[in-house]
This record gives C-alpha cells, structure tokens and sequence, in this order.
C-alpha cells in the first residue's frame, strides 16, 4: 500500500511541475507566496585557484511547513541543486543535517522545519584566473503542510579569486559552524540488523553505548523501504550494546526480498542525557541481534513523574547519609521526649516538615536565580563558598555546646530531664531543626538524587521546584510519620535519664562535623581561613557561656552576662567576616583527598581529550572536600592495593575533578552527564565515545567490575 501511494505521489509532483499548479492533499489551493525563502551564503568570499569553498544554501521555511531529508519517508522528495558553474569547477554533493520524524496524519515524513542549511563543496580548478566569478544553481524543493507546492528559483553569489584565501568574517563563521554540528560523521561502533516479516532490529555494538543509556535513538535509513517509516521505534540496552527496534519495510517483507540486503546505510541520531545529539552514519550487516533488556525512556518521555519519584526515593535515603546523623538523632531524641504527648508530637513533626520542604523551597529558588544569571553551579553549591563554611562550622559548634549543657535555648528551667527535653523542642524548635538538617544534609548526595537534581535544574523553575519539593517531602518523611501516625511514637523508648546522657553524647558528633568543615576549610582558604574559624569558635564559646551564666543568674549578674554574651557574639561576626576575603590555598593542597593510591592527575577537559586521543583508558573523579559520600567512597572503593595494580595494569589515566572550590569546567562536565553535583565517577574505555557512569555508592567490586568489562 505504501509502495503504491509513494508512486501515486510521484506522479502527482510530475503532474504539478508540469502544469505549475499544487499537489493538494486536503483539495484547498494554498496562497501564492513562496513558503521557502533561499538564498546562497559563501564561507569564504576570496578563494585561492584549486582551493574549495563551501557554500550554504539557506532554506527558510514558513511556519507549519517542512521540507525533506535524503530519505522522506512515506511520501516527499528533498531538495536538489542543479549547478551552472564556470568550466573546470567541480560541486560536491548537498550535505545534509540530520532530520526530524514529522507525522502527518498516518504517515511519517522525514525533514526540516523552520530554518535548515544545506552544505556544498565547490572546488576552483587551480589554472582559474583572479577576479569576480558567480556561481550560479537551479534550487528545486518540495514543500508540504496540509498540501505539498514544489518550488524552485534561480540563486547565484558571487565569489572572488585571488592569491590566499580569505577568512571568513563572524556571521559566516557562526552559520556554518552550527550547520557542521548537525552534519552526520563516521560512527566509531559496527552495526548489525535482522529483519523478519514484522520485526525490524538494529543493534550498535557498544556495551559502553549502552551504558550511558542515551535520552533518546533513532535510525533513518538512507534508502526507502527498509524500515517503515510510520511505525514506532523503541530504543533499549542489551549487554552488547544499544538496540533499535521497529517495523520491517516494503522492500524487506518477504525472505526472498531479505535475502538480497547485505547492507543497510542509515542515520542514527542520538540524544544524550545532556541533551546533545550526535547523528553517526552506520552500515549495518546482517546479524544477530538480541531483544533489549532495559527500554530507554525517550527525549519526550523523560518526564516529571520519574524526577519526582527519584527525588523522593533520595530524600528518604539521604537520611542514612552520615552528614544528617547527629542532626536527626536530635529529632529522634526530641520525639522520643514526646511519647505520651502525642499532640505535641504532631505539631513538632508538622513544623519539622514545614521547615526541611521550605528550605528546600528556599535551595531551589536559589539555584534557579543563580542560573539564570549565567552562574555555573550545582547541588552543594553554598559548600564552595568560604564565608558558609566557616559560618555552617560554628553552628554545628554551637549546637554541640547546647548538647553539652554549656547553655539552654529553652525558656524554662525544669527539673526533670526528660520534661526538659519534651518542652525545649516546640513548633519554633522543630521547625529550625528541619532548616539545619537541610543545611548539613547539602554536602551529601544520596542514589536517585543526581539523576532527579539533573533534570530539574536543566528544566523551567516550575518544575525544578516541584522536585526539590518532592526531595524535602522525601527526606522530612520518616520523622513525620513518627509524629502523625497514630502509634508510631510508642515504638520509641520511654523518656528517662538515660536521654541526658544521650543528649550529651550527641555533642560529640557534632564537633566532629565542626573540625570536618574546618578541614574543609583548610582547602578552600589555606592556614589563614583556618585560623579564622578556630579564632571565631573561640569567641562564640566564650559568648555562649556567658548567656549560659546569664540564665542561671538574676539582676546585674544576668544583665552583665547578657551583655558580655552580645559582644562576644558581635566579636565573632567581625571575625567571621573575614572568611570572606581570605585568600585561596596554595594549588598544591587543594585537592580533595590524599588516601587514595591512585595517582591522580588535575582534570581538564583538555588533558581528557588528549588522553583519549591517545588510545588511553581514563577514570575521572568528581569529588570534592566536603562531600562525605565522597570520602567514604575514596577510602572504601579507591584506596587498596587491587585497585592500584588495576589501575597500573591496565594503564588508566586517572584525573580528579576536585569541585571544592568554584569550578565552570567541573560544572560542565557534571552537566555534560546531567549531574548537578558530585560524586560521579566516570570512565572511557579506549577509544569509547561515551563514559560508563558508574554508582554514586562505591565498592571496590563495583569500579573493578566497569575497568575489566568495559575494557
């Protein structure tokens, strides 16, 4: 049926270009205006004798109208250039980006909207003498909505000869640079079909291909009949590589028809999850080709709904992560107080809520406008800036003293520790619990969370703040339940003494976190910064205690405290201030870890491309200084002597994408695989054309596995 149309179709735009009228396929006679505007556009306008110019044909396409690719599909025809040029000049064949599926009704057309370039090479014979020459063609395309109209004129540019060819000037430089992105080259994977009476199967043999589990794929054949253009393709990963599956063409229906395809040249295009495309041209032989395991989601199925559920899937796990434990034991142990209370502990697990989805409200919104404003930065971001680390250090401090019983927050003073306890976390307090434990949880990164916080910050602020908000419902989760579900606190134990010593010994987790964001520190701003914040510390104890005296005194002897707490409390924002301006740390100590056996390099995308270049395996590590998941994955995964034998062994340049500090090519690489943040551990088999991404929870097991299997 197909084959019949695609002749019915032919004979008509015959029947058209004949009598000049329109092919309509609704009946209605479109106006008379041109619905494509060409034009001719030179890359080099003074061109030396036996050099090549390329030349630009620019069609502009009315808006609902398209024109066609090599291959059009069901029905169409693409657009051809009949030269008229000097004698001995020499014009390649159009090269042609690569296209987009337009339906049109049950059909399926393969072509171009709005605006496309078309490239040919023209060659000047080397005995062609200097001065002006035009180069002149006869332009003939097809162009359809819900009629097709061929059009065709006359273009001409002139192009001067002389001793050197000339530079192009900007605009030229720009146009044709972005037409030779969307130009199809080589691809560097085999490629093998099996075809049935339905079934139509292309597989790319690359397990490291499929392993970066492209956005979207599609294949475009070059000849017409291999594959039907109407039907749907399904893109999956099978352990060898990526797999197309689709519907047998006309031309292939029968075994007999089959028999006689050793090759099928095609297009394939793919979409990454950055959002790239790359279109390889590929001749696939017949084969073998398994059914995919894992079916891609698609460029346009990549929806919201999969970003919620991840983020809501890394909110809860992140409270397993160690940077939010002593926080959360806090809560945990506040709950606890509220066993027999339990209209307290719903309005403590409400106001918990509300605080942990508002910050995350308050990141989101933060990230969105900083973006916006051409800022490069990603999850974690605050963590880079000195002046939050010092500050985020001396909270964690000061909380630990408040655990130690240096000071109260509460107003009243009780007498029972576990009514102590009960009273001293109410709505207020429950609600800034929640703000701190967003506050500590930034440094980590939880699974599902980089897949979720790379899609919502590559999408419109509507979107990226409903999924932070899922993030903060995902993470405020576990504790709310304790407090809203109806019986859920009687699996906490009973309050008692035991929660004073229980609350002293929290403190200790929390001066940890303090001395780790001032080793932290030491890497961002050098001895100087860490001075600062020891000096800082320093002050605010001195400042707590005197309001810790404060309260136990009444008269003079209280407002004296109070004042002397005030100023040593405005004593230690001077000296935070400083953070600020102090200066870098030397490069040779900033680097975000040194119990690793591998030996690093510096990252830069240029030492990855030169490392590739050379044929070598490369492992890159995004990690920074205060990303906990981070360091726990360096000394568990990276640090043993296996993993430096395989490392030597098999030669793998290993480069360290330290993001401690700001870093836009760092950004971009984590952008590159739709990361906001690190970890992310990456690596390139010889001659890959795209990474492995491995888990962003390490095991030994895990990262040798990737070097044997994708090697």
């Amino acid at each position: 049926m197909v084959a019949r149309f695609r002749l019915a179709f032919l004979l008509g735009v015959l029947l058209v270009l004949q009598t000049g009228g329109a092919f309509a396929q609704s009946g209605a006679l479109p106006d008379a205006d041109p619905k494509v505007k060409a034009s001719f556009i030179l890359e080099h306008k003074t061109v030396a004798p036996g050099d090549t110019v390329t030349v630009a044909l620019r069609e502009a396409i009315r808006k609902d109208w398209h024109t066609y690719w090599v291959n059009p599909g069901d029905s169409g025809a693409p657009t051809t250039i009949d030269w008229s040029l000097p004698a001995g000049w020499t014009a390649a064949p159009i090269q042609f980006p690569y296209p987009k599926r337009l339906p049109v009704g049950p059909l399926m057309n393969f072509g171009y909207e709005d605006e496309v370039v078309l490239l040919s090479d023209v060659t000047v014979p080397k005995d062609a003498s200097a001065g002006e020459t035009m180069l002149s063609a006869h332009v003939m395309w097809l162009v359809c909505s819900d009629v097709c109209i061929p059009e065709d004129t006359q273009l001409s540019v002139p192009v001067t000869i002389a001793d050197k060819t000339a530079p192009p000037d900007d605009s030229a430089t720009t146009l044709f640079a972005a037409a030779r992105t969307k130009l199809p080259h080589a691809s560097p994977w085999n490629a093998r079909f099996d075809a049935s009476d339905k079934r139509f199967a292309l597989l790319i043999e690359s397990p490291e291909l499929a392993g970066a589990r492209p956005r979207s794929a599609d294949f475009y054949p070059y000849t017409d009949g291999m594959v039907e253009p109407a039907a749907p393709q399904k893109a999956g990963t099978a352990t060898t590589g990526l797999v197309i599956e689709s519907k047998t063409g006309w031309k292939m229906a029968t075994a007999e028809k089959r028999a006689g395809v050793d090759k099928i040249p095609g297009l394939l295009v793919l979409t990454g999850a950055d959002g790239r495309v790359d279109a390889l041209n590929v001749d696939a032989v017949p084969g073998p080709v398994p059914v995919a395991a894992v079916v891609l989601q698609g460029e346009s199925d990549v929806g919201l709904m999969q970003a919620l559920l991840f983020a809501l899937l890394g909110g809860l796990i992140l409270n397993l992560m160690p940077c939010v434990f002593p926080v959360l034991s806090m809560k945990a142990l506040a709950l606890a107080a509220k066993r027999e209370k339990p209209q307290a502990a719903k309005l403590s697990a409400l106001s918990y809520g509300a605080g942990v989805v508002l910050s995350f409200i308050v990141l989101a919104l933060g990230l969105v406008a900083l973006q916006a404003g051409g800022e490069a930065i990603g999850w974690g971001f605050q963590l880079q800036q000195p002046l939050f680390v010092t500050l985020l250090a001396l909270v964690m401090f000061a909380v630990g003293l408040n655990l130690s019983g240096l000071y109260e927050i509460s107003a009243g003073r009780l007498q029972n520790a576990g009514d102590k306890l009960a009273h001293a976390e109410g709505a207020a307090g429950s609600f800034f619990t929640g703000v701190l434990a967003v506050v500590v949880a930034t440094p980590c990164t939880a699974p599902f969370m980089g897949a979720a916080m790379g899609f919502a910050l590559t999408q419109s602020a509507v979107v990226a703040l409903l999924v932070f908000i899922a993030l903060g419902i995902g993470f405020a989760l576990p504790f709310m339940a304790l407090g809203l579900i109806p019986g859920a606190l009687k699996l906490l134990p009973r309050p008692g003494t035991w929660m004073t010593s229980l609350r002293q010994a929290l403190a200790f987790p929390m001066y940890g976190a303090a001395i780790w964001l001032v080793w932290v520190l030491s890497f961002q701003s050098g001895s100087d910064g860490v001075l600062i914040a020891l000096a800082s510390a320093l002050v605010l104890a001195f400042g707590l205690w005197a309001f810790g005296k404060s309260q136990e005194a009444t008269g003079r002897r209280r407002v004296a405290g109070l004042a002397a707490a005030l100023i040593a409390l405005i004593g230690t924002a001077v000296t935070v201030s400083y953070a600020s301006t102090s200066a870098p740390a030397p490069a040779t100590q900033q680097t975000a870890s040194s119990e690793s056996v591998v030996p690093y390099e510096k990252y830069s995308a240029a030492r990855l491309e030169a490392l590739r270049a050379e044929g070598r395996p490369v492992f890159i590590n995004a990690t920074a200084a205060w990303c906990i998941t981070c360091l726990v994955n360096e000394r568990v995964a990276l640090s043993s002597d296996a993993m430096k034998k395989e490392f030597d062994e098999k030669k793998v340049a290993a480069l360290k994408a330290d993001w401690t500090n700001r870093d836009s090519e760092i950004t971009a690489l984590l952008a590159s695989q739709n990361r906001a943040g690190v970890p992310l551990y990456l690596y390139y088999a010889p001659h890959a054309e795209r990474p492995v991404v491995l888990p962003q929870l390490l095991t030994e097991g895990v990262v040798l596995a990737a070097l044997r299997s994708a090697s």
